[in-house]
């Protein structure tokens, strides 16, 4: 308890962690990639936390967002952008001589892990060198702008269902719609769809701290002209509103990407009618 960060709306996390990871080494030990002065590069950046959203960025130098979730977005120039857990970004970076630092931080928690991309030259920082925040021109991947290429064809949705997200942490009785996830029924309470319909979810954050929200199966669009993703951030106390085309018949989990919040019953079923 006590993480809090205002961009995600407040409580920022459940549990501390002794220490954060960046292709599985810690500060102590930086990961290290090597390329030329003056070179673009790409960055695919997953968070593979279970409770931890990581602020991105790199000290004095702007990232130009490309991608979410696989997505092409309308290329955005960023300070740091925040990816909740499971979500992914692609970014481009020109590289400048030396040492440049590649930082995420551990949004709210006050910790950090980092990694390198060096060019041959000069001396790697000390980690005690290295800020402690990222601040300017800060988003994430669900306040993006899809490319045109991937935008959903305009439909009126057939179907529309209301995902209200609860529980909280005295309890720790998270749930959707008030009910928890039961493994052994995990048919009741279910969202029913038929193939061939286009689907609107309104997520609808009742509890007080934010929710990274994952679909199985599909991947849907924010708004009318937002990112394709299949994970969003769902901030406390507000609506994000999502589409989608049911083309994939099955029986497919969604959930909050908290895997605490999951375990404890915030996840629930897309059941597709015969």
């Amino acid at each position: 308890m006590g993480a809090s960060s205002d961009f995600l709306g407040g409580d920022a996390g459940d549990v501390a962690y002794p220490f954060h990871l960046f292709n599985g080494k810690d500060p102590g030990n930086p990961e290290t990639f090597t390329a030329k002065p003056g070179e673009k590069i790409r960055l695919r950046i997953i968070n593979a936390a279970g409770d931890t959203a990581y602020r991105i960025g790199v000290p004095g130098q702007q990232l130009t967002l490309t991608h979410t979730d696989g997505f092409p977005v309308q290329h955005t120039k960023v300070d740091a952008v925040v990816l909740g857990m499971g979500e992914r970004i692609d970014a481009l970076l020109t590289v400048q001589d030396g040492y440049t630092p590649l930082l995420a931080l551990a949004e709210g928690k006050s910790q950090m892990t980092y990694g390198l991309i060096s060019t041959g030259t000069g001396t790697a920082p000390a980690r005690e060198s290295l800020p402690t925040a990222l601040t300017g021109t800060v988003v994430d991947g669900g306040q993006l702008t899809a490319d045109p290429s991937v935008t959903l064809p305009a439909k009126n949705p057939y179907r529309v269902h209301e995902v209200r997200l609860s529980g909280g942490m005295m309890k720790y009785d998270w749930g959707i719609n008030g009910h928890r996830f039961d493994m052994t029924k995990p048919f009741a309470n279910a969202f029913d769809l038929k193939d061939g319909e286009r689907v609107e979810v309104k997520f609808i954050n009742e509890t007080m701290m934010w929710h990274p929200l994952h679909i199985h199966g599909h991947t849907f669009q924010i708004g009318t002209e937002g990112a394709r993703k299949d994970t969003v951030i769902v901030r406390p106390m507000t609506t994000v509103t999502v589409q989608f085309d049911a083309d994939n018949p099955g029986q497919w989990l969604f959930h909050c990407h908290n895997a605490y919040h999951a375990e404890r019953g915030m996840m629930g079923v897309f059941s597709y009618l015969s």
